[in-house]
Formats: structure tokens, sequence, C-alpha cells
């Protein structure tokens, strides 16, 4: 495949914007190569500006749960978009969506319309110190909750890429309240709350890790998690911007059968429009202003455009609950195909999923937590990654991200993909 016309925007982006992109994993700096630029996409297909193909395995890391440029999407939004696009007033389609993001979870009484995942995890932190009295929380190592200081300690995602577990510019006086457990291991949270009695506001996790790749919960886990934190009169905060609405209509809480005492969402809740939220107990979310002196507040929150094509996805998905078993069904396929050919082939991988999403380890090591995940072959990562994009398939452009499907993905697109990568881990071994 050419790329003339992706390198040559590359080079014109990066005497404007710093590194040529506007989030550091765009770059595909881990990947050794200068990045795609993207003109349009349909169904599961992404095309770049050379007019490539490639099928789509990125989705907008997430939000793309019915495909590019689904029709569902955009049911009623050139009214809209006559209308206005912010007002800077209450709007009645928040209302909507507030609705249905409650009645979709048992653990919201209430919720709150932010701007992006960052801000919601950001505020939920905010919120549950508030409500507590207490300046500590505890997070998990190679986990990702957005880019606000105090959460880029020992985090995931770009982080991991690019070496750097603690970005600088974040303060020392800012990390110290940052607690840094071991995902998976119930002791390691035990010890901190051990050392710091009374002091904790609130552990925030992603019930399935997908900013260190994608990593299960054990089956104890998260149960003994909610446990612990209920007996130190500690907040549980599950970060679902990724697994929200995706792994299940009530996200990952659904599927673990655990009520947090507050939630953070993103990415589908938006339909890929830039978007947040973060909800719980109706005594803990009632302590935000202008009802209590927690604040919080957004220019742009609930914008109304983000709120059309929110509610036109979440709509769907809960018209038809089958697009959850059929990309579940997706992902057991390309599980089952890539273990497939990573046993003929004899490499050294591990492929793990959760519901539809999934990843691709390059390590023999079983894949449970942080340390785990850091013993990939991130060189061979790269020329994997290649490999895959000259044969038409668009992967994570990191080792630690995930793979995601969307309802627009066909089982003959996977059969390819399938194909595709035995014939890459053949150029591997």
């Amino acid at each position: 495949m050419k790329h003339t016309k992706s390198t040559a925007l590359f080079e014109e982006a990066n005497r404007v914007i710093p590194g040529g992109v506007n989030s550091p994993v765009r770059a595909f700096q881990s990947v050794g190569m200068p990045p795609v630029f993207i003109d349009h996409g349909k169904g599961s297909k992404i095309y770049d500006a050379d007019g490539n193909e490639y099928t789509d395995y990125i989705c907008s890391w997430g939000p793309l749960i019915l495909g590019h440029a689904a029709d569902a999407y955009y049911d009623g939004i050139d009214e809209a978009l006559r209308k206005g696009n912010t007002y800077g007033a209450p709007t009645e389609i928040e209302i909507r969506v507030a609705e249905m993001i409650i009645d979709a979870y048992p653990s919201m009484d209430m919720v709150r319309m932010v701007n992006s995942g960052t801000e919601a995890t950001m505020s939920a932190i905010r919120l549950a110190r508030g409500y507590t009295g207490r300046e500590k929380f505890i997070k998990f190592e190679g986990c990702y909750h957005g880019h606000s200081d105090s959460l880029l300690v020992k985090s995931g995602s770009g982080t991991l890429t690019y070496g750097v577990p603690t970005s600088p510019g974040v303060t020392a006086g800012t990390a110290k309240d940052t607690l840094v457990a071991t995902y998976n291991d119930l002791d390691s949270v035990k010890k901190l709350f051990d050392e710091n009695k009374g002091e904790i506001a609130c552990v925030i996790v992603e019930p399935v890790a997908g900013n260190m790749g994608v990593v299960p919960p054990d089956s104890t886990f998260m149960k003994g998690l909610r446990k612990l934190t209920e007996d130190e009169g500690t907040l549980l905060i599950f970060d679902e911007v990724i697994t929200g609405f995706r792994v299940a209509f009530g996200g990952a809480q659904e599927v673990l059968g655990i009520k947090p005492d507050l939630t953070t969402l993103g990415k589908i809740i938006g339909g890929g429009m830039p978007v947040g939220a973060f909800g719980g107990r109706r005594d803990i979310m009632e302590k935000l202003s202008p009802l209590g002196p927690v604040y919080q507040a957004g220019t742009l929150s609930g914008n109304p455009i983000a709120m059309k094509m929110g509610l036109n996805t979440l709509t769907y998905l809960k018209e038809h609950p089958e697009v959850y078993t059929y990309l579940e069904d997706c992902a057991k396929q390309l599980e089952a195909g890539f273990n497939k050919n990573i046993k003929e082939t004899g490499v050294k991988a591990k492929m793990v999923r959760f519901g539809g999403m999934s990843a691709l380890f390059f390590t023999d090591q079983e894949i449970c937590d942080f340390s785990s995940v850091m013993t990939s072959d991130t060189k061979t990562y790269a020329k994997y990654f290649a490999e895959m994009l000259n044969r038409g398939n668009l992967m994570p452009p990191a080792q630690f991200e995930g793979i995601f499907v969307s309802a627009a993905h066909t089982k003959a697109d996977i059969e390819k993909t399938i194909a595709d990568n035995l014939a890459a881990l053949k150029a591997l071994a």
C-alpha cells in the first residue's frame, strides 16, 4: 500500500500540531511508522487519504458500536443542527439521555453530563472526596482514567506505550494522595487500606481493564473489592467509559452483578461525539452544585447535538439487544481464529477477550495484571501491526490497546482478518 498523501499530511501537521496529532496514540510512534490520515468511514471500513481501504478494529477506540456512519446515528440530526448546536441553558434531550442511562444502570439514581471521560473520572473523584471528607484514593497500576493530573500515576493507554507511567508536569503534591494497587490482587488493596486507615475516599477501577490491552477481572476480585470498600466506608467507582453500553447494555456491572457507588461513562453515550457522564446514588449526587457544595461545571456539557447522537445510539441498542450477542459472536470468532493461527505458527502470543472486547499480546505469559502485560514484545507487535495494515486491517497502533468490533463487521470481514492474521504471524515466525 502507498501512503504518500498520509505522509505529506503528517509532515504538514507536525508544523502546527505537537507531534502532528491531537492524541498521542494516533502518531503510530509505538509501531515505528507515520500514521495514516483518514478521509472517511462506512460500516466496518475506514478509508485513508490515499484511498486505501481497511477493516477497522479501532472504531474510534470504542464509541462506534454500530460502525462508521450508521444511519441510526443521524436520525433527526439535521433538524437538531438547524435548531442550534449550543445554548448554555438546559434542554429536554438532556433529561431523556439521563433517563435512558439511569434505566440501564440500576446503580445510578442521578447522572451529570460532561464533555469527556477525563472530565467524568476527575469529577467523580472530586465528588467522592467531597462526600466522604477524605482526600486519598486508590487506582490500579496500568489502568487509565483520563489525563487529569492525579490520575496520571502509573497509568495505562498511551503512557504505557511511551514508557511514561507518570507524566512530567504532575507535581509531587498532586500525586501524593494517589495510592496505587495491583489489578486482580485484592491483598494489595487491603494493604493500602491498612496503611491509610480512614483516609481513603474512593477506589476507582476499570471493571474490565481496557487501557493496558484487555485484562478481564478475576472471578472473585471485583466482588471482594465491593465488600472491602463497603466495610471501609469508601466509595467504589467503576470507570465504564470503555465498557459502558459495550460489553452489555448495562455495562460490565450488569455482567459482573456488582453495583458500584459511582459510575463514569463516555464514548458510546455520545454516538461518536465528545461526551462523558458520571452518576450514582442520589445521596452522593446531591452533593453536587447547585444542590450541594461540590463544584462541577462545563459550558458544553449536555450539548444538544452530542445528546441527540447519543440518544439515537442508545435507543437503537435498547431496541436491538441482539447487537450484543452479535458482537460477542464476532469477538469469539476472532479469538478462536487467532488462537488457531498462534498454535499453527508457534508464535509466542496470547489472545484475551471479554465480551466483544479483545486484545492480542505478544507474550507467552498468562495475562492477569500490569506486570504480565508488560512482558509483551512491543517490537514484534510493531511488525505485526505493519503486516496487518498492509493486508487491509487497521488494528490498534499500540500493543496496549484493545480490539473493537462493531455491529457493521460481517462474518466475512472476520474470516478475512483471521486469514490475514495467519499470514502476518507466518511473516513473524
